[in-house]
């Protein structure tokens, strides 16, 4: 990981703070900001910060659903059904590149080898997060 600054630790850990101290339940954007005392874009960098922080420290990692709002889960189905909703989101985002954009540019440029390589690709990445979306543990 990059070196975040020491503002960055200090928003992180604010945020970390505020969330444990509502723990089960979750706060949204606007509360922890209202909470730890920070604009929107100071508390969106806070959380990419402790992302990060949890991921190094092995913490249970943060996460966002509609139901909990921000909050650190260590549930098992929990992480896999947000896993799932993540890839999910991402498929549709490379199916919408490969529709919208890298099909037009190739029918305007045939023969553009950057848009062939880009399509092998992002089909490549599509393929995998197909197959990730559909396995099922048994």
């Amino acid at each position: 990981m990059d070196k975040r600054s020491p503002t960055a630790e200090r928003h992180a850990d604010l945020v970390r703070t505020a969330l444990l101290q509502t723990a089960p339940t979750g706060m949204t954007l606007l509360e922890l900001a209202a909470e730890c005392g920070l604009s929107r874009w100071q508390t969106q960098r806070a959380i990419s910060a402790l992302k990060d922080s949890c991921a190094e420290k092995g913490w249970p990692p943060l996460i966002w659903t509609r139901e909990r709002d921000y909050h650190f889960c260590a549930s098992e189905p929990e992480l896999e059904n947000w896993e799932r909703a993540w890839i999910s989101e991402r498929l549709t985002q490379f199916r919408r590149m490969l529709t919208s954009t890298l099909g037009p540019h190739l029918q305007l440029f045939p023969n553009s080898t950057w848009a062939e390589y880009l399509t092998a690709q992002v089909r490549a990445i599509e393929s995998n997060l197909e197959m990730a979306s559909n396995h099922q543990m048994r």
